[in-house]
């Protein structure tokens, strides 16, 4: 029921605009009331970002995976490819960017977004820190690095965003994301 929710949500939301589209849109879309579907969605944002909470499990695990002694940069490049598979997916490319600008024009929608690449940020630090004490180089507790790092890549994640809708989804979502990290990431 969330997939069919979500699909007839993303249709009128495309459609219509976030906003403008009602709860009570949504639920007649899917044949259902309103309150069945604050059963499976506690706020409307929720329909848009739900599948992020699953795309975090995917990239955490994708860092997760990563070899210990592999560069971090490399480990956090390789975590984002699992966004990128989802916006590459045939058939998926245009409405991934009009979901995408939905999000980054839609205040509500960009708070939400922005709260949750922040929860995925915090548990990235926490496995660089895991991964650092493995490795019997552990971090001192003032060490700014773990989160530097983190913040960095997602700055990257964030600025491939924006230079991919700039482009009108033409270039390739994995292009941009290596065009960024390349710019911030370490020289040889």
């Amino acid at each position: 029921m969330r997939t069919e929710i979500a699909k007839a949500a993303e249709v009128m939301f495309i459609e219509r605009g976030f906003e403008a589209t009602t709860i009570e849109d949504i639920a007649s879309a899917a044949g259902m009331s309103p309150r069945s579907v604050f059963r499976y969605f506690a706020v409307k944002e929720e329909i848009v970002l739900g599948k992020f909470d699953g795309i975090m499990e995917e990239r955490l695990a994708v860092l997760h995976e990563r070899p210990a002694r592999e560069p971090v940069w490399t480990s956090l490049h390789r975590m984002f490819g699992v966004l990128v598979g989802g916006t590459q997916a045939p058939g998926r490319e245009q409405v991934a960017e009009e979901v995408h600008r939905m999000v980054f024009q839609t205040p509500a929608l960009f708070a939400a977004y922005l709260q949750k690449l922040q929860y995925l940020q915090d548990a990235v630090v926490t496995e660089l820190l895991s991964r650092a004490e493995q490795a019997g180089k552990p971090y001192a507790m003032d060490d700014p690095t773990p989160r530097a790092v983190t913040a960095a890549a997602f700055g990257c994640l964030m600025a491939a965003h924006h230079a991919w809708l700039a482009s009108g989804a033409e270039a390739s979502f994995a292009d941009a994301v290596d065009r960024a990290m390349a710019t911030v990431g370490p020289r040889a």
